[in-house]
């Protein structure tokens, strides 16, 4: 999953960043509701992580912006603000959880992963595609049971195929969901990456076609 950060305290930008990038899912941050309206226009997400006190507009006027343009990007507010006023409002205008300073960063990718779920309308980290199964909190893939070996940029590349089941993606799509701005890549790193990933799935019903001058598609065989 990428994630775009709204939150304006360097620091623990950098953590959240580099936790979540350890767990490899890319994460951009933006220090104010103007910047990620700009990334926001340009860019898709899977989920938001945004403060309330921001420089300017607040986080709240943000949220209230993305839920009237009809926006349904699931959003998780992480603020210092602890009142139940606050967690009421926020809720109220579309958030879709709630989470106070300071905070363990397990919660934080758990209710992340949970978000993720409810979009998904699946109540269990456990996703099963024919003989392949995809555990969402542990990052884990099995075929026929058996665990298969898969680096943190093809687990991206699986979840994200995952999740656009028979829908066309071309390189663009895959390289705005596995690379932040401030990650380099090339064409070739993308096809490498998918090499490597199609040559551990041999053995799985989840078969990734290139459909010629158009992109990828993923598709599970029954």
């Amino acid at each position: 999953m990428r994630m775009l950060l709204i939150e304006d305290n360097d620091t623990l930008a950098d953590a959240c960043r580099e936790y979540f990038c350890n767990l490899g899912h890319p994460l951009d941050w933006a220090g104010s509701v103007e910047q990620a309206e700009r990334n926001l226009s340009f860019d898709d997400f899977d989920l938001l992580i945004l403060d309330i006190n921001l420089p300017g507009r607040s986080g709240y006027q943000l949220l209230q912006s993305l839920r009237a343009q009809g926006r349904r990007i699931p959003v998780l507010v992480l603020t210092a603000r602890a009142e139940v006023d606050d967690r009421v409002s926020a809720l109220d205008l579309g958030a879709d959880d709630y989470l106070v300073k300071p905070f363990d960063f397990r919660e934080l990718a758990a209710r992340c992963r949970a978000l993720l779920r409810r979009e998904r309308g699946d109540a269990s980290n456990l996703m099963r595609y024919g003989n392949l199964s995809y555990d969402l909190a542990a990052q884990t893939v099995r075929i026929n049971d058996q665990p298969v070996d898969l680096r943190p940029r093809e687990i991206q590349l699986l979840e994200l195929f995952l999740k656009n089941l028979d829908r066309i993606l071309t390189k663009d799509d895959i390289a705005n969901r596995l690379y932040t701005f401030n990650e380099a890549y090339t064409p070739n790193a993308i096809e490498q990456a998918l090499t490597r990933l199609r040559k551990q799935l041999a053995d799985s019903t989840l078969i990734i076609k290139t459909i010629r001058g158009l992109g990828y598609l993923a598709h599970v065989n029954d």
